[in-house]
């Protein structure tokens, strides 16, 4: 079984590197590709509210014979409820049947609703009052970012963006570094768009890794936390089997050049206002 190492964060609480992402799981089959993810030795499990896969992981977290403690959820605000948030999260939490959250993030800025201020104060209030043990963001470009810190003093602890070696955003990435934000990467492997591509398959032949596992350590080597989805329990257990090897410099650095500006995949956070 894997042997998962922690991130700390800047709030003190730890996170693990890797975890099992959920986007596009099915609600009626999560409880069973969560298990098998935790039989492989995941611990962190990042959904959300849009997933509509809640009650599923909800429903994993409550057969699975492991202690409470050793499991890392995470959820997210959907843009739609903003402007309640409290509610929502209290929505989130019945359908995961836990007494506390892990991780809460605001799951896009939606720049246009101008809600995600108000949203994030009230992600504050929750983390004082218990019930969430950190609090972030997901897809904040560094404007949004600042302006949450400025009206309200407190630094997010995660940022989860689209990261993959297609695309690597590193201006915002040093950005969180000089916040202490730990950059979390959705889409980590370019929804598998990138796996065919040659240096990626040259790098893997040299360590007798795949393309996915390659990618995956660039991630992990970086310092990201990484939270690659699959439904295929064989993909399940190699995107975790990435502790026996390390790419070396000159391997990272020719990743490092694959970044492009037009690799994005996902909405603009800048222009996204679903």
């Amino acid at each position: 079984m894997a042997n998962i190492p922690n991130v700390k964060l800047n709030d003190g609480q730890f996170m693990p590197q890797i975890g099992l992402g959920l986007w596009k799981v099915e609600d009626a089959q999560a409880d069973s590709i969560i298990t098998q993810a935790l039989d492989a030795g995941y611990r962190s499990l990042d959904g959300a509210a849009i997933y509509r896969n809640e009650m599923g992981l909800g429903k994993a977290i409550q057969n699975s014979l492991l202690p409470r403690e050793e499991l890392y959820i995470t959820t997210k605000l959907w843009n739609d409820d903003q402007a309640e948030a409290r509610k929502a999260f209290t929505q989130s939490m019945d359908k995961l049947k836990l007494k506390y959250l892990d991780l809460y993030l605001i799951h896009w800025p939606a720049p246009r609703k101008e809600t995600y201020v108000q949203a994030w104060k009230t992600l504050i209030e929750l983390k004082k009052e218990g019930l969430v043990k950190s609090i972030g963001v997901s897809n904040f470009q560094v404007e949004h970012l600042k302006r949450i810190m400025d009206e309200t003093g407190v630094v997010p602890a995660i940022n989860q963006i689209e990261l993959h070696p297609q695309f690597q955003q590193k201006e915002l990435r040093d950005f969180h570094t000089q916040c202490q934000i730990q950059t979390e990467s959705w889409s980590p492997l370019g929804q598998g768009k990138i796996l065919e591509n040659f240096v990626i398959k040259t790098i893997g032949k040299k360590y007798g890794k795949t393309s996915a596992q390659v990618i995956l350590k660039w991630h992990l080597q970086n310092q990201f936390v990484v939270i690659p989805k699959s439904v295929t329990p064989s993909r399940i257990k190699e995107n975790i089997n990435v502790f026996d090897f390390n790419l070396d410099a000159d391997d990272l650095a020719k990743i490092n050049e694959l970044d492009s500006a037009a690799g994005r995949i996902g909405p603009n956070p800048m222009t996204a206002d679903f």
